[in-house]
Parts: structure tokens; sequence; C-alpha cells
């Protein structure tokens, strides 16, 4: 059996196949599937005849050997250290905080998404019009083109309201006029946010969020609980001005009976100030700055107390 073309009968194709993509795109899925199936297998064989104890000890040691080191306060291994926190110095006040934003990872996992999607949907459409100029069209590789241009235009809408989401909102940044916090002490804080957008609400808040990691069987889960929360400041109807952001400065008193951060392999208390705002047309605002809290007094190692100093 042969294929010729009745146009030039001298000319046969003996064998016809698939191109070499196409074959990599069939085996992608059940070649990832191979491989996780081998894993599995080769740690049933490698935990054979182990009780569950022992297993359990093992992978306890691993996951402390994988965890990343705990930034430690000289002296004080559970109180965690703010040298990253106290690098960056701000405009007014004393220190700019480091910001947390969500609206970041969205952003980059979209774009990513939508690149590598997009990517494979261009070698399909190559290898389409490739056929379609031979005089060949290939009827199952032209319905598997459909599905993922639609997929693949629908990430592109996504990455770039994003894109526009992030853009129109802007950056914001906060300043703190000492760091550490210690309980019962005041500081002045510095809001400032830029953008083209109008706010209905902008509030301030100074959180506390205990956060413990356990194993649950098999599986290493971690919680998260905002268990304390106090609002700092509320604005209303925010309109922005052409070239200036909005600021505003505010009064932080941290609660004399305040728990100090705290750091561990499997729990941990941190403090943050989080801006929550509800824009004009887009979806809810959440910025966080994470700050650490010092208590007042620490007993040392000799049994004296120690006074922790705090920056201004």
């Amino acid at each position: 059996r042969c294929w010729y073309d009745p146009d030039d009968i001298e000319t046969v194709v003996l064998k016809q196949g698939y191109s070499w993509w196409l074959w990599l795109l069939a085996l992608l899925l059940p070649g990832a599937l191979v491989a996780f199936g081998i894993t599995g297998l080769l740690h049933s064989l490698k935990s054979w005849g182990r009780s569950e104890e022992r297993q359990a000890a093992q992978f306890g040691r691993i996951l402390e050997t994988l965890a990343s080191p705990i930034p430690e306060t000289v002296g004080f291994p559970t109180i965690p250290a703010c040298d990253n926190l106290v690098n960056s110095p701000g405009t007014m006040l004393r220190f700019r905080l480091p910001t947390e934003s969500p609206e970041a990872w969205s952003l980059i996992g979209a774009g990513l998404f939508s690149g590598l999607w997009n990517v494979v949907v261009i070698l399909l459409a190559v290898n389409v019009g490739i056929d379609i100029a031979g005089g060949r069209a290939d009827v199952w590789l032209l319905g598997l083109l459909a599905p993922f241009t639609i997929v693949g235009l629908a990430s592109i809408v996504l990455f770039f309201r994003q894109l526009f989401f992030v853009t129109a909102i802007g950056p914001t940044h906060v300043e703190i006029s000492g760091h550490p916090l210690r309980p019962g002490n005041q500081y002045q804080v510095l809001l400032s946010q830029a953008g083209s957008v109008s706010f209905r609400r902008l509030e301030l808040f100074l959180e506390l969020e205990e956060q413990a990691t356990f194993r649950q069987g098999t599986d290493v889960r971690t919680e998260r609980q905002v268990v304390w929360q106090s609002l700092i400041r509320r604005w209303n109807n925010i309109e922005p001005l052409s070239g200036t952001p909005f600021e505003a400065e505010v009064q932080l008193e941290l609660p004399s009976k305040a728990m100090h951060s705290f750091s561990s392999t499997h729990n941990t208390v941190s403090w943050r100030l989080v801006l929550r705002g509800v824009p004009e047309h887009w979806p809810a605002l959440v910025r966080v700055f994470p700050v650490v809290v010092f208590p007042a007094e620490i007993i040392s190692s000799d049994g004296k107390k120690a006074i922790v100093q705090t920056r201004t």
C-alpha cells in the first residue's frame, strides 16, 4: 500500500506518519503519569519492611532539613529579626516597609500560563498552515486547534486585565517612624497610595496572624488565622489627583499587652499592617506590610532583664 499524487504518479509515499511535535504532545501527559507511577513504585520499594513510626521519623527529619532557616534575634531564637524590614529608608518617616501584594503574583501566574499556552497554539497553527499549503487538511488537528485557540485568547484577555488592574491601582507605600515595635508605644505611619482610580473605601488595619504547621495522616498542612484585628483609619470616597498620590499620616498605638512576634518550626505569630480597599469598577485591593513586635522586657539566659531598643 502506498500514497501518490494523481497529478504526479511517479512520486509515491510508502510510509506516512505524523510530525515529531504531534508525538510530543501526545506523549507528554502519558509520560508524566508514567513518571509519577515510577516515583511511587520506587518509594514503595524503599519503604518496604519499615514500620510507620520509622517512616514518620525519617519524613520529619527531611522536613527539618528542607525548611529554610528562620531569622533569629541574637540570644532569643524564637523572636524573628527585622533586618530585612529596616534596610529601606523612607522619604518622610524613618523606614519604608516591604509590600506583600497578591495582585503581583496573580499577574506573574497569568503571564506564565498565557505565554506557555500560546506557544503551543502557535506550534499547532504553524503546522496546520503547512498542511493546508501542501494540500493536506488534518481534521483531527483542526478540531484540536479550535479549543486551544479559545483558551489562549481567554488567557491573553485575563493577563491584560490583571495588568491594567495593577497599573491603574498603582503602588502602595507605608512608612513608619520606628521599628521593631514594642507594646504600649506609639508610632507615626504614613500611607501613600498612587494610581488613577477612585476608591469607595480605604481601610488600614493592624492584624495579628497565627500560623500552625501540622501533620494530618501523611499530609503536612499549614493553617493561618487572623486572631486579632484593629482598625487604624478608614477613608471614604477618595478621588485621585493627576500626578499626586493619596497620602495620609496616622498614629499607631500598640496595645500594652500585645503578644510579641514568635517564629518556630511549627508555629508562627506575626504582626502586619493591612490595607484593604474597594476601588471603582475594579476588584478589591489587599496589600500586606509585615512588622515585627519585640517584648518590652526580655529575660536573658543569665536571669537579667534586657530592654529591647527600638530603631527610631
